[in-house]
């Protein structure tokens, strides 16, 4: 496991908060036809499992973070 860094941190939550928008804006048109009847709680807890899962496969790296020597 590479050691947490500032820049890693950054670019882990960087990476998370991207996925949180683009898996939240992609849930609001599959979950119904009209805005008023999107079902917001799945909308949210989907696009927030995705951002946890994004923080956890980033344990694994990033490649805009260099390896430190």
């Amino acid at each position: 496991m590479k050691t947490l860094t500032k820049d890693w941190l950054k670019a882990a939550l960087i990476r998370a908060v991207r996925t949180w928008a683009q898996v939240a804006a992609t849930s609001i048109p599959t979950t119904a036809m009209l805005l008023s009847e999107v079902n917001w709680g799945v909308v949210l807890s989907t696009a927030t499992l995705s951002a946890i899962a994004s923080l956890l496969m980033s344990i694994a790296g990033l490649p805009e973070v260099e390896a430190e020597g």
